[in-house]
């Protein structure tokens, strides 16, 4: 089949990785002038579990209004947010009392197990080295802190993930660079966590379906879907780049582009922020991946850096970015890693993104509204996470086979 993807963030790269290595004649089609320059870029890096990821899911990390109001306060709303945003977030905190969240968050679990495999493989098989850490701390200030992964927790223990509640003391043992004065009551264990370089993974998935005869087309927007017959219009274009079929993979504008056809996806882009910077010191620096509940901040290691990632706004801000936000991310490494990251580094990366989130906090994975149109897109907070899984399963589907996954969670027709 001759197969029109477009985007080439993670997800984009990793479809095209696994299509063209069914045979399939793959162009991906991405507007940017190189992959993984969006959501993708400087993400948190957390592969696994990725429902313990701030903002993951609605029915995760505590009440929407608590993420909204008060000192720990992370949720924002900045220029641009209007009307639609204030509309998605009421269904996000609708979606999370819903009788549906448990089964939802369950079936977000298994796409995360199924993913991390799915991961491992394709970087074992391609000798990637994507700067990858093992293991995970969610830290617990207090027990109340436990509350805000409760419903994640219960998800990952069903479908089966190593998650174990430790006491401070073996959480220290398991991160020896953690500040020994600040409270910690215990913390959660993931022995099977992980976490990796998103955008170097990209880069090398898209070498690789290009050795596997993909071809990547930079610089080119989508300007319409075209049905009749299927395939893409671009931008500057009159005629249609015809397809047996496209896979849209480009998060927002996958919305975008599939109003005209009559769906409606219900997509917001929820920005957040990372700062990473080089390690000063081995044995002060966290060892795998941290998350604070309390405050939604991600520390992950990649090889020589430190991630810190958090915050989570509706709008486009025009571009400026927030400096209460960025301090708190600050204060979170030197807080609890003293002396273990270098902040003032020339080297140190600040960044703002993107991630195109649905509102109930799951992806779309499957067919599309009409034949010859698919849909991978909208995996919000847990791109990277769920891409590797996301990509297989969707391969299978378009090839005639029954994925591995079971994929109605994550139809179009929910909405």
């Amino acid at each position: 089949m001759r197969i029109a993807i477009v985007g080439a963030g993670i997800v984009g790269a990793a479809t095209a990785y696994e299509l063209a290595g069914d045979g399939h004649e793959v162009v991906v089609l991405e507007r940017h002038a190189s992959a993984a320059e969006q959501a993708s870029f400087a993400n948190p890096g957390l592969l696994a579990p990725a429902l313990l990821i701030p903002w993951a899911a609605p029915g995760t990390g505590g009440p929407v209004l608590r993420q909204f109001t008060g000192r720990q306060g992370t949720l924002r709303l900045t220029r641009g947010a209007g009307l639609h945003s204030l509309a998605w977030l009421w269904r996000w905190a609708r979606a999370a009392g819903q009788p549906q969240c448990a089964g939802r968050l369950l079936a977000l679990a298994h796409l995360g197990r199924y993913s991390l495999g799915r991961t491992r493989e394709v970087a074992g098989a391609l000798q990637a080295d994507i700067e990858t850490s093992r293991g995970m701390l969610v830290l617990l200030r207090s027990s109340g802190d436990l509350e805000l992964v409760q419903a994640a927790l219960a998800a990952l223990r069903e479908a089966g993930a190593g998650v174990h509640q430790v006491d401070a003391d073996t959480a220290r043992l398991i991160e020896p660079g953690l500040a020994t004065d600040v409270p910690l009551a215990g913390a959660l264990h993931a022995v099977d966590g992980e976490a990796g370089n998103c955008r170097v993974f990209a880069q090398q998935l898209r070498q690789a379906a290009q050795e596997r005869g993909a071809r990547f087309v930079f610089n080119a927007r989508i300007q319409a879907l075209s049905t009749t017959p299927t395939g893409v219009v671009l931008a500057g274009e009159s005629t249609v780049r015809p397809a047996d079929a496209v896979v849209l993979c480009a998060g927002e504008a996958s919305a975008g582009l599939l109003r005209p056809l009559g769906a409606r996806l219900p997509m917001q882009a929820v920005h957040g922020y990372s700062i990473s910077a080089p390690v000063r010191e081995d044995t002060h620096a966290p060892q795998g991946a941290v998350i604070d509940p309390l405050h939604r901040i991600v520390i992950t290691r990649q090889g020589q850096r430190v991630r810190v990632s958090g915050g989570a706004e509706l709008g486009h801000a025009a571009g400026v970015h927030h400096a209460p936000t960025l301090r708190t991310l600050y204060l979170a490494l030197s807080g609890w890693f003293p002396g273990g990251v270098l902040t003032s580094s020339p080297q140190v990366q600040v960044w703002r993104g993107a991630r195109p989130t649905l509102a109930d906090g799951a992806p779309v994975i499957g067919a599309g509204p009409v034949p010859g149109v698919w849909v991978n897109a909208g995996h919000g907070a847990s791109g990277w996470a769920q891409a590797c899984g996301s990509a297989r399963a969707l391969a299978d589907l378009i090839g005639g086979r029954s994925p591995a996954l079971d994929l109605q969670p994550f139809s179009l027709a929910r909405f």
